[in-house]
């Protein structure tokens, strides 16, 4: 048969617990009816994700599964989608440089995508998964932005809880769920303490050691907290008499503060007092001083009105003056007047005793 044309997945895949009838007999023992173990993968969704740029569903059937397809056709995209779906964070893993890597980018006929999406859902879980669900969905997205989302159900979880989910399952990125080519001459050639991971993942006890590896962590992050606090403690004591010098120049503070209060209130209470006696003192010299005023005005109302019949007898008088004045004045012109016509009649009375005299002497 040609490669071309017939070619099962480049990565094996023995589903183990995903396989229509539980673990591989030399796993978890004969397959059997009623096994306990028996979780069934029903179907794989893909949206996105590298060569599947439109929703691709591929329903499991009963027995064992082969893909065939030329080469290039993504085959082996399918295992890739697995392992991603399941937490696997190395994009070197999944034949790739970065995780946005697995976003279809598009070709000559489609426009690129800006998100992948896969889901993975099984069946009969309730017993090895321990969980109340009949079916368990798991789906996993990823963006352009590189921003990721897991869902269990279609419900947000964190990665953390679906590895720990399928943990002791043989379901994972690094469990024996899926197996590349060359995947098991690897394990066997690998070091014992590799193998030794791939046989406690499948002797279902890596769960309990990842409690183990948890609760030691959180002990070491106690001692180191504890670490801490005894430093702290140790911080605390040396400070503890300068607090307490503090603490006792606070009371100090606080007791001469109320005693300054107090004082403060005496001074004020008797700066109020005196205030309130000059204020009464200043109130009895103002109504003092009004009443003086009242009488003061009294006096000046009358005196002006006497003022004022004086300024009218004043201005009588002054025009009794003025009058007098003029009559004065026209009794020194008619005086003057008197005066001159008096002398020239005295001076032609004399001229004429003169010729008086002159023509008796003649007439002699």
């Amino acid at each position: 048969m040609s490669p071309r044309l017939a070619f099962v997945l480049p990565f094996r895949l023995l589903f183990g617990l995903i396989t229509k009838r539980g673990h591989p007999p030399s796993l978890r023992g004969p397959r059997r009816p009623g096994n306990p173990f028996a979780v069934y993968l029903k179907t794989l969704e893909l949206v996105g994700f590298k060569s599947f740029a439109e929703r691709t569903k591929v329903d499991f059937a009963p027995g064992m599964m082969a893909i065939v397809g030329p080469n290039g056709c993504g085959k082996s995209n399918v295992s890739d989608a697995i392992r991603w779906v399941l937490g696997e964070q190395s994009a070197k893993a999944l034949r790739g440089a970065a995780m946005t890597d697995v976003i279809f980018n598009g070709t000559d006929g489609s426009r690129p995508l800006n998100m992948a999406e896969v889901s993975l859902t099984l069946t009969d879980c309730e017993a090895t998964l321990g969980t109340e669900y009949h079916e368990v969905t798991v789906t996993r997205r990823v963006f352009r932005s590189g921003e990721g989302q897991y869902l269990l159900n279609k419900t947000p979880c964190r990665l953390r809880d679906i590895q720990r989910l399928f943990m002791d399952t043989g379901l994972g990125t690094d469990s024996y769920s899926v197996m590349e080519q060359g995947r098991i001459d690897q394990i066997l050639s690998s070091r014992p303490d590799d193998r030794r991971e791939v046989f406690e993942e499948a002797s279902g006890i890596s769960k309990y050691k990842a409690d183990k590896n948890e609760a030691l962590r959180k002990l070491e992050h106690v001692d180191a907290n504890l670490l801490r606090l005894g430093d702290v403690i140790k911080e605390v004591k040396r400070q503890l008499i300068s607090l307490q010098r503090q603490v006792g120049k606070a009371r100090r503070y606080k007791t001469l503060q109320a005693q300054l209060r107090a004082y403060d209130l005496w001074l004020a209470r008797s700066r109020l007092a005196a205030l309130d006696e000059a204020l009464a003192a200043a109130t009895a010299s103002r109504d003092a001083l009004a009443a003086r005023e009242a009488e003061l005005s009294a006096f000046a109302t009358r005196d002006e009105a006497a003022a004022t019949d004086l300024r009218a007898a004043l201005a009588a008088l002054e025009t009794d003056i003025a009058a007098a004045m003029d009559a004065a004045t026209a009794a020194a012109a008619e005086l003057d007047r008197t005066r001159e016509a008096i002398r020239v009649d005295t001076e032609r009375a004399t001229e004429l005793e003169a010729l008086s005299t002159r023509d008796a002497q003649e007439s002699e």
